[in-house]
């Protein structure tokens, strides 16, 4: 997005502020979404409990696996996915 329509969109949604910021009940309703999408924009999706962890380790064990005697032939099996 150029700068031009990022500024286009900043005044477009201070001007529907404007029109909705009489009607307490709107202001609220646009004040939890705005925390809602604050949330999720600064929500790191790498984050996991304890639980959550040792399951996906579980998981993992229970499927396939590999072992390379090196890293030469860790490196060339990389290299051949």
């Amino acid at each position: 997005m150029t700068a031009i329509q990022l500024n286009a969109l900043n005044a477009q949604m201070w001007r529907d502020l404007g029109t909705i910021a009489e009607d307490e009940g709107m202001m609220r309703r646009v004040a939890k979404y705005l925390r809602r999408v604050v949330k999720e924009m600064t929500a790191d999706p790498t984050l996991m409990t304890k639980d959550e962890f040792f399951q996906m380790l579980d998981e993992a064990e229970k499927g396939p696996s590999k072992r390379f005697d090196s890293v030469e032939e860790l490196d060339q099996y990389i290299r051949n996915l």
